[in-house]
């Protein structure tokens, strides 16, 4: 590599690290904001969005302040809504959502975090959750991340390694706070294969989560999970209903 190819590089960088920076403001942000926040010199913020506006992926309000641009936008949306596991998934979404009457998530696994994919609420009486697609939860504490860690994390010795120095963020007081309490409960979720969150990321929230399988037998692409306040729908009753909702699943192709 060239000295000019490491300094496109760096440039490349900053102005994805901007871009990234920019999507955290959907209020906007102003130059010296930006600067600040990048800790970067104000030209150089200024080059990196000014090639961001070149490509409509960023624009300016009348107040000045930088926002994400429509191209962006245009973009993403047209990713999320061709990918192939979202369009496969819908109707297993929707159905589980109409038999339920609850909000239903598709969500991956990416690092410490699941990442959510694919999200359907119900058309009244929805549980206000704070997932939203594209957003992170700690893997820890939801049933789709515990689900999905029972599949690579077998010893806990693994479990130990994945935790790492890095203290388990505890969302509530149900909330998993050590490597032991992980490698238990990835146990259980193997042995009964599906994942439990009983209050563990949201106060008064529960959620089941069952596992799909859309690119391999063996490896799931990501897990399904149905959200529910507790008093509405209780834990034990999506347990109890286990048979229909990995029928459901198990077809991602049949008609809702």
């Amino acid at each position: 590599m060239t000295d000019s190819d490491a300094d496109k590089l760096v440039g490349s960088d900053r102005v994805l690290a901007v871009l990234s920076e920019l999507a955290k403001h959907p209020q906007g942000i102003g130059l010296d904001d930006m600067a600040r926040a990048m800790a970067s010199p104000k030209p150089t913020v200024h080059r990196a969005l000014a090639s961001l506006r070149r490509a409509g992926f960023a624009v300016q309000d009348g107040y000045g302040r930088y926002v994400l641009g429509d191209e962006f936008l245009r973009l993403a949306f047209a990713h999320h809504e061709a990918r192939p596991d979202h369009v496969r998934v819908q109707p297993v979404l929707q159905r589980l959502c109409a038999r339920y009457g609850e909000t239903v998530h598709y969500a991956g696994l990416d690092g410490r975090d699941v990442v959510y994919r694919s999200k359907l609420d119900p058309t009244s009486g929805a549980v206000r959750l704070t997932s939203v697609v594209g957003g992170r939860n700690p893997a820890h504490c939801t049933a789709v991340g515990k689900m999905l860690l029972s599949f690579t994390l077998h010893t806990e010795q693994q479990v130990r390694d994945w935790v790492g120095d890095q203290d388990l963020t505890r969302r509530t007081e149900n909330s998993i706070g050590t490597a032991e309490q992980l490698h238990a409960e990835l146990v259980r979720t193997r042995e009964r294969g599906y994942g439990v969150d009983d209050q563990e990321n949201e106060p008064g929230v529960i959620c089941l989560a069952v596992p799909i399988f859309l690119t391999s037998p063996f490896a799931p692409s990501g897990a399904i999970s149905i959200s529910s306040l507790a008093y509405r729908t209780p834990l034990g009753k999506l347990i109890d209903d286990l048979p229909a909702i990995r029928a459901i699943v198990a077809d991602p192709a049949e008609n809702p």
